[in-house]
């Protein structure tokens, strides 16, 4: 059963700007924090940047002051803009529950590379 879409991903040069989207259910939308993480090649996945329920974010010090976390409540969709981006965003995104209350069951993710 899939849990999150996102889509979104792209090749884009340094100092570019990517919208991610992130679909999920109604019930996981209403219910739980929501988070965009990301896994570079050869490392783990780590945490980007969360949004609660009521709206509050909160980001990853590497990404602070350049991604912006979102959520539409009208079409169960979370958005990660990310702006003046530098080849070590080079990732592949996913989204999730938020770090406290993670689902088991991952998405297929969405690949950002930034590359000249």
């Amino acid at each position: 059963q899939v849990q999150f879409v996102e889509s979104g991903g792209d090749l884009v040069q340094p100092g570019g700007s990517l919208r991610l989207s992130c679909a999920t259910s109604r019930i996981i939308f209403i219910l739980y924090d929501m988070a965009w993480y990301r896994q570079a090649p050869g490392k783990q996945r780590e945490l980007v940047a969360v949004i609660t329920r009521g709206g509050s974010t909160n980001y990853a010090d590497s990404v602070r002051g350049r991604f912006t976390i979102s959520r539409d409540n009208t079409k169960n969709t979370v958005y990660l803009q990310m702006n003046s981006l530098k080849p070590e965003d080079t990732a592949v995104y996913y989204c999730n529950r938020g770090p406290t209350a993670q689902a088991p069951s991952w998405g297929q993710g969405t690949r950002v590379t930034v590359s000249s």
